[in-house]
């Protein structure tokens, strides 16, 4: 399939949005590293929206890398498994940045790891085939996929196969593999497009094969011209096509990529499943061709550590479960003047307030502020200037949104639609009177009552 034979195409762009200072300079430049093997995991049995994993395991028990830890527990669930090989030693919980207490597993390492080099072979390296994946079945990729506990890496972390599952209600003609990786600082999926884009090709493909889609591709925000040149070098005679789309926040986002690339418009509330669409990250790509092709499950990601309160910014293969503080020691640690760790990037992270946290499936960046980049200006009363609803790439109004939030005004909240916000920050971000207009509502929506 050619560029040309694509289908609807979009223009390359969405309505309003915004476009904050980029910051990737701190880490772009940094080649992929291996972290070494720590001494110890922590693996969350919840790092995933749906249901927790249950535990497979118990104390004292032997596992080796991929042993399962978590079985997934429902449809909406997903496993989870041992980045080591060593010994449990403990059933505990723990803290995450959005502040939910869940239950881990803690394994410790024991006897020779696969590590470095090796490592990055197995997960990444090597060549990765793009022919004859027609002869897999739909179900047999998804059920793999279920198994290997494959999550978004995008920061939502809904359970893969989920998306995958064929829906007879809502057919799908098209897998669009998210590239922009639009938030400030963060810079993981550019460094993981330049040096590993055949997987993410071979990984993409096998998604098209399991929903059931006829056309694949790949959209990448127009700053990160060597990831585009790498795709598209890995995509030659496969029909994927690679398009550049125009860098602004947020368009990594599901609905402002679908409408950017394929030109359709996702309903409020709805998903691109409702217009044929499943999106998946390019980090997902990657570990779905592992999983499929090489039988990985996902126990490792690529993180991007960040921003100019670490000493020494870099984009690292870690595990899952390792704590943030053995992440940034690896990187020279703290500089004298870092005031905030955050999960994630400035627009949309979460602080993280115990540098003991593990590393989720779902954690894309590590970035550490200074003084001058949390300096905030004191809230005032909103002058109803309408830059909010300007910014909103969703064409919602979060005054109001805040407003019924502040007030715990439910009915309120629901008729402006509160659930469809995807807590961007374009709003806060805008705001001249300093109102925190996205923590509000991300306080309303987990406070709203259930229906």
């Amino acid at each position: 399939m050619s560029a040309q034979a694509f289908g609807a195409r979009g223009t390359g762009s969405f309505p309003r949005g915004i476009h904050p200072a980029q910051a990737k300079h701190h880490s772009a430049a940094a080649a992929l590293e291996v972290l070494p093997p720590p001494a110890r995991v922590e693996i969350p049995l919840l790092q995933h929206l749906g249901a927790p994993a249950t535990a497979a395991v118990k104390p004292r028990d032997p596992v080796a890398w991929g042993t399962v830890l978590g079985v997934a527990s429902g449809f909406v669930s997903a496993s989870v498994h041992s980045p080591l090989g060593g010994k449990v030693v403990r059933l505990g919980v723990t803290t995450l940045p959005n502040g939910r207490h869940v239950p881990t597993v803690a394994v410790a390492a024991e006897g020779e790891q696969v590590a470095g080099q090796a490592l990055w072979e197995a997960l990444y390296g090597g060549p990765w085939p793009t022919a004859g994946l027609d002869e897999l079945t739909p179900e047999a990729i998804g059920a793999v996929v279920r198994e290997a506990g494959l999550v978004g890496q995008g920061g939502a972390a809904f359970p893969t196969h989920v998306k995958l599952t064929p829906n007879p209600a809502k057919p799908v003609d098209t897998v669009l593999v998210n590239g922009c990786e639009c938030e400030p600082f963060l810079t993981a999926d550019d460094r993981l497009m330049r040096e590993a884009p055949a997987p993410i090709v071979a990984g993409a493909l096998l998604a098209a094969r399991a929903a059931g889609a006829r056309q694949v591709v790949i959209g990448v925000e127009d700053n990160k011209p060597e990831a585009v040149a790498a795709l598209r070098a890995a995509a030659e005679g496969t029909g994927v096509v690679v398009q550049s789309v125009r860098t602004k926040y947020p368009q990594g986002g599901e609905r402002q990529l679908v409408l950017s690339v394929v030109g359709r418009i996702v309903p409020t509330g709805g998903l691109p499943l409702d217009v044929g669409v499943v999106v998946v990250n390019v980090g997902t790509a990657a570990a779905i061709a592992a999983a499929v092709l090489r039988g990985r499950p996902l126990t490792h990601r690529v993180v991007a550590v960040t921003g100019p309160g670490v000493v020494r910014p870099a984009n690292l293969l870690v595990p899952i479960g390792v704590s943030y503080r053995e992440v940034l020691d690896f990187c020279g640690g703290l500089r004298p003047e870092a005031v905030r760790v955050l999960s994630g990037g400035p627009m949309m992270g979460l602080a993280v307030g115990d540098l003991a946290t593990p590393v989720t499936k779902g954690t894309s960046g590590i970035t550490v502020l200074t003084a001058r980049e949390v300096r905030k200006a004191a809230e005032t009363a909103c002058v109803r200037c309408g830059r909010c609803g300007e910014a909103c790439p969703l064409g919602l109004v979060p005054t109001r949104l805040a407003l019924a939030s502040r007030h715990r005004d439910w009915a309120l909240a629901r008729r402006y639609h509160i659930q469809a916000c995807i807590e961007c920050g374009c709003c806060a971000y805008v705001c001249p009177a300093a109102i925190p207009l996205t923590q509000l509502i991300r306080m309303g929506k987990a406070m709203l009552p259930k229906e």
